[in-house]
């Protein structure tokens, strides 16, 4: 075990990997908009079109591991092509260890190599480190949507916030 973090542009090995890692934090209720991960069979579609695309989708492993992603997929619509849409997540056991970091500086790179204009994202409130990392590569908070979301009879409020390259 040589506990070296690697980023890379996932592969379909990692898609299972991936899937577990995405589900373990959806699990957790409070940082995702999904409650658990989408069938396997829809995220492995997901990422094998990214693939193809060419896409950024990243992944953060630990000897071998999944524990992280990021991707910032552009949205595929006319007039909107010159903008991505960052999704990122850790393992619960990996967080705060400078993960996110680097798959923010691997992928806003590949974001500006791809010519994207503008990143764009949506945070729950409640996620005060996830805004903390988004903040300190530039992103702007844009908006706020009050009570977005309800689980387990507790509200949530939803920031969007933005990069433009």
């Amino acid at each position: 075990m040589n506990n070296k973090i690697e980023i890379i542009q996932i592969t379909e090995a990692h898609i299972p990997g991936f899937h577990d890692c995405f589900d373990s934090v959806a699990r957790e209720r409070i940082y995702l908009g999904r409650l658990k991960a989408h069938p396997y069979e829809e995220m492995e579609e997901f990422t094998k079109r990214n693939i193809a695309q060419g896409n950024i989708q990243l992944v953060a492993l630990l000897d071998e591991k999944v524990i992280g992603w990021c991707g910032i997929p552009p949205i595929d619509k006319e007039g909107f092509r010159h903008v991505g849409v960052l999704g990122i997540g850790i393992h619960k056991d990996h967080r705060g260890k400078g993960i996110g970091k680097l798959l923010m500086q691997k992928a806003i790179a590949q974001a500006k190599e791809k010519a994207l204009e503008r990143i764009e994202l949506d945070v729950f409130t409640v996620n005060e480190a996830a805004i903390g990392l988004y903040k300190s590569f530039g992103f702007e908070i844009e908006g706020m949507k009050k009570k977005v979301r309800k689980i387990d009879g507790k509200y949530y409020d939803d920031l969007c916030m933005a990069l433009l390259l």
